[in-house]
């Protein structure tokens, strides 16, 4: 068996793939879209190939116009009847992480299984798609697993009104620093708590920022929330992926938390977009942050599809 990632001559047939079963795979119309976006790349695409050569699992991964490596495995797929899937797309994983690596990638790309349906627990043929799946991430050094809800707002939908139990203003980077230190403590979400758990406050804080700086969305449309008498309660990161507008960042400082902040935190996002003409809003959340999606809910916002994420530790 070859491990390899595909020619630039080899797009079609890479777009071509035939992948059939319970997990959504990328189509030839969406593979080319991505590649002509440079978000899709030949050495981001890798097949194993038999001696014969005939391609028996593709993985293709994706990153931004601008990245220099990958960020994320988008779709991963082994052909019936080439052998134990778990164990033949492991190797073609850590063929791919090994030459990220070798580039100089720090850390493997995370792994989303995308496009689950709400009730894929209930059904066996997927859940055994994703254990497989799973099981190759994990040998691929793929180890920490979590499962997020991805949510949208469209346009028509109520947009949530401003209740003046919130002032949002301006603030510079340190400000904002700051807060994101500590909206930190004592979070639910599930990735914030592993950084904790892997690197003191102020790198976490630096690197979360750092990354919505990096997004697509503007830092113009970032706002710090403040009770009216003053007292910061937290804040409200508008961002955006190349695809949507999307709720970025927001929180709520511990010492504010259990009023029904977070609504109007939520809210003031999503004017923000409304008012700039969103057609669509997107948001993640992770689903063991209970309280975040029932103000998702709150807000107007529908879970259209459940991801289970897999990526390697952080290093310390």
């Amino acid at each position: 068996m070859r491990y390899h990632p595909i020619a630039a001559d080899q797009t079609d047939r890479a777009a071509e793939y035939h992948a059939a079963g319970p997990v959504p795979a990328v189509s030839a119309a969406e593979y080319r879209a991505e590649l002509q976006a440079r978000q899709y790349r030949p050495e981001w695409t890798w097949f194993a190939e038999d001696e014969d050569g005939e391609f028996l699992a593709r993985a293709v991964w994706w990153g931004r116009a601008d990245s220099a490596y990958p960020v994320a495995l988008d779709c991963l797929h082994v052909r019936d009847g080439a052998g134990e899937p778990a164990a033949l797309a492991a190797e073609l994983l850590a063929a791919g992480h090994a030459a990220f690596a070798e580039a100089g990638a720090e850390r493997p790309p995370l792994y989303n299984i995308l496009a689950l349906p709400g009730d894929w627990h209930e059904r066996p043929d997927v859940v055994a798609a994703v254990e497989w799946r799973v099981e190759a991430a994990r040998k691929a050094g793929l180890t920490e697993e979590n499962e997020r809800l991805r949510l949208e707002w469209t346009a028509g939908s109520p947009v949530p009104e401003a209740t003046g139990r919130l002032v949002f203003t301006e603030a510079d980077d340190e400000a904002f620093l700051e807060v994101f230190r500590r909206i930190a403590v004592g979070s639910l979400d599930v990735n914030t708590r592993r950084e904790l758990a892997a690197m003191d406050a102020e790198r976490q804080a630096r690197e979360d920022m750092a990354f919505y700086l990096d997004a697509p969305g503007e830092r113009s449309w970032w706002r710090l929330a403040h009770l009216p008498d003053g007292t910061l309660a937290g804040m409200a990161i508008p961002s955006a992926t190349p695809y949507h507008r999307n709720v970025g960042y927001l929180g709520v400082v511990p010492e504010q938390r259990g009023r029904g902040l977070i609504d109007e935190v939520l809210g003031e996002i999503t004017r923000v977009h409304a008012a700039a003409g969103a057609e669509r809003i997107t948001a993640t959340t992770d689903t063991v942050n209970v309280p975040m999606a029932a103000a998702f809910t709150r807000a107007g916002y529908r879970v259209t599809e459940r991801r289970v994420i897999l990526e390697a530790p952080r290093p310390a």
